[in-house]
């Protein structure tokens, strides 16, 4: 007869529940309102152990910091609006996305104040990059659990930078690069080649070279040509590809280990902007590309082989499929949870700059101007945008059991004053969003069927 170990901690058991949710990027209060569907979506995210989102966003007062430069939108939370989020349940969230470093490195300290102040775990910056790397840990009923988080989409003075042993370090983002090449033929590469000789291109590769000032300055070879700062590649037909910066993959497999040795459960966040799939070479738009970028999917999965239990995909601000790769669930994009962009008091000059706008000019002038009166342009006008899931997880013994999508409906084409709110999804839409996340989650082989107002995904 088998002996049964003794359990002497309620983690030992390996139950826990992890909901995950995309983009936060919340300007207005969330708990005074009363919708049973909005309710009811509270009601389910307090319910599990662990709930995710990605904090994209600055938390700050509008006067902690000063705007960076930045060719999209200008976030701010003010700190009190953190009491709303862990009054809808969320305990953990990443800081590592495009919209971390909008004020700068004071906005990059004040969030990480703010956020330690309201108790909620979180990872992907720090005041150099070794923080920014490092897991975030969260205790709970079902063991502790830690998060490792990065972005694909930065500027490169948003990262955060080494510490040395003669210098400080730079508060910033975890980054994560990629680098794209471009697909030629033979006959395309060599019309490429001829004009960059022709208009001079070559020699001022030539120029910069010799002066020493820019860093290394690729070379060209018979099968690949530098071209404006883009790569371009033989090959057999035209398309596109991306491969991880191979360092910064190595780095964030390192956390993932010092993660899996501190930590019952891992989780790990990339926010990344990139697309990939045939279409690329056919989309006219944003909304009918359906497939991450190469380098994300092949990361995903060496996050799981390094030791992961979750990989946790957003940034696309819509929702992609989803993947089970060696029992484990690879989330490519939850889309957005809470998308009150247009909802913010106030933004720095350069934002009113870019659209032709003066000092006199408001806030809601911008949003006019970026997103058009009626939120037709843009995100805003993307209903898939508005039209998101949270990713609802079960394990039990150490094994995930259950995965259901949980869809929503953030108000697409209702007045900028009401959308952007998460309610969980009617009869009507609920079946529509699930319907759309079961065919791209079908080509990795991934069954999702609707019932009971989620997505129930086959586990196994």
């Amino acid at each position: 007869m088998v002996q049964q170990k003794e359990v002497l901690y309620d983690a030992e058991r390996g139950n826990i529940t992890i909901a995950l949710a995309g983009d936060c990027m919340i300007t207005r209060r969330m708990s005074v309102f009363r919708e049973e569907r909005f309710l009811s979506l509270a009601e389910r995210l307090r319910g599990a152990d662990v709930v995710f989102a990605n904090m994209e966003t600055v938390v700050h007062s509008y006067n902690e910091g000063v705007g960076n430069v930045s060719y999209g939108t200008y976030m701010t939370t003010e700190p009190a609006l953190l009491d709303e989020i862990k009054w809808l349940g969320v305990n953990l969230v990443s800081c590592a996305n495009n919209h971390a470093f909008n004020y700068g490195e004071t906005g990059i300290q004040a969030t990480i104040r703010h956020l330690d102040e309201a108790k909620i775990a979180h990872a992907g910056s720090g005041g150099n990059l070794a923080e920014a790397r490092e897991p975030a840990y969260l205790d709970t009923p079902g063991g502790r659990v830690a998060l490792i988080a990065a972005t694909a989409f930065f500027n490169e003075w948003e990262a955060a930078e080494d510490q040395r042993v003669d210098m400080a370090g730079r508060a910033g983002i975890n980054p994560f690069g990629f680098e794209k090449s471009f697909v030629l033929d033979k006959s395309s590469l060599q019309a490429l080649r001829r004009v960059g000789q022709v208009l001079g291109l070559d020699v001022e590769k030539e120029r910069r070279r010799n002066f020493g000032a820019h860093g290394i300055i690729p070379g060209d070879t018979e099968e690949q040509i530098d071209f404006l700062g883009q790569k371009f590649v033989l090959g057999e037909s035209p398309g596109v590809r991306t491969v991880c910066d191979e360092q910064d993959a190595l780095q964030n497999l390192k956390s993932i280990r010092e993660a899996r040795r501190q930590a019952d459960w891992v989780i790990f966040s990339l926010h990344n902007h990139e697309l990939g799939g045939a279409a690329l070479l056919t989309a006219k738009q944003r909304r009918e590309l359906e497939e991450p970028a190469d380098f994300v999917k092949s990361f995903a999965r060496r996050c799981i082989d390094e030791g992961a239990d979750v990989f946790v995909g957003h940034g696309p601000h819509f929702s992609l499929g989803m993947e089970l790769y060696k029992g484990k669930p690879i989330f490519y994009s939850l889309g957005n949870f809470i998308y009150q962009s247009g909802s913010l008091r106030r933004l720095p000059a350069f934002a009113y700059k870019r659209f032709g706008l003066g000092l006199e000019a408001t806030a809601s002038d911008f949003a006019d101007a970026r997103w058009g009166k009626d939120n037709a342009k843009g995100n805003p006008g993307n209903p898939l945008a508005l039209q998101n899931i949270i990713g609802h997880c079960e394990f039990e013994n150490w094994k995930l059991k259950t995965v259901s999508l949980v869809p929503l409906d953030q108000g697409f084409a209702k007045p900028r004053s009401q959308h952007g709110r998460p309610l969980l999804a009617d009869e009507t839409l609920a079946p529509k969003i699930i319907e759309r996340i079961a065919n791209l989650s079908a080509r990795y082989g991934v069954k999702v069927r609707f019932s009971g107002g989620v997505g129930v995904v086959e586990v196994g």
